[in-house]
């Protein structure tokens, strides 16, 4: 009788462990070995102070390219909206972007462009402006390929179709 009832316990204790860790593991919970970290894009490139280099570099050019300049509607938006807090906020927004810690607040991609009429031509002048610009300081291809993909994410928030 005394063995049936430590059977019983045991049984009873094995279910109710088996029960717990995959509780936790469904969870997320269950404790694991570390396992090697993979750097983000945003520490790959050296964080705030490497993008904020690219960022100012692509809206410098961006205010001078023939491009955007043909543009009336960027032309004009380059004359009124203050070049500080466009770079601000694109650095913001770029650093979220590729993991760092920085929080954008401004408005979304759409809004923000949705009055300038952005051209498929413009898009890919802003395409080679950044990969000129990444080039100029040295950015690893991989890296360069992995913020182009991150660029191109949003195209359909910015450019209009000729349609419109």
């Amino acid at each position: 009788m005394k063995k049936r009832v430590m059977n019983r316990i045991t049984h009873f204790a094995t279910i109710a462990v088996l029960f717990g860790l995959g509780l936790a593991a469904l969870t997320g919970c269950a404790h694991q070995a570390p396992g090697p970290t993979v750097p983000t894009l945003y520490e790959r490139l050296g964080g705030i102070n490497s993008i904020a280099l690219v960022v100012d570099d692509v809206i410098e050019r961006s205010y001078i390219d023939p491009v955007f300049a043909a543009n009336p509607r960027i032309h004009e938006a380059h004359k009124r909206f203050p070049k500080a807090v466009y770079k601000y906020n694109a650095t913001a927004l770029a650093c979220q972007v590729m993991g760092g810690p920085q929080l954008y607040t401004g408005r979304s991609l759409k809004e923000a462009h949705q009055h300038l009429k952005v051209t498929e031509n413009e898009w890919q002048a802003l395409i080679r402006i950044f990969r000129d610009s990444m080039n100029g300081f040295k950015v690893p291809a991989k890296e360069q390929d992995e913020i182009i993909a991150i660029i191109e994410s949003t195209k359909d928030e910015i450019v209009v179709s000729s349609a419109q």
